[in-house]
């Protein structure tokens, strides 16, 4: 959904849409803060991409 509202936000808005898709207005927003700032993704996130990376090396 947070997909669906970036390629159409500008178009439409994020309010409007919001709206109608079942996503709570902080939902919304608190992705987009880690998507501006990774450091503020919760633990498991962060340690998830680390080890991730670890495993492909594998």
């Amino acid at each position: 959904m947070i997909a669906f509202i970036d390629a159409h936000r500008a178009v439409y808005g994020v309010e409007p849409i919001r709206k109608v898709l079942p996503i709570a207005p902080s939902t919304y927003h608190a992705h987009a803060a880690r998507r501006a700032d990774p450091s503020k993704a919760p633990a498991r996130s962060r340690s998830d991409a680390e080890l991730s990376v670890a495993i492909r090396r594998v």
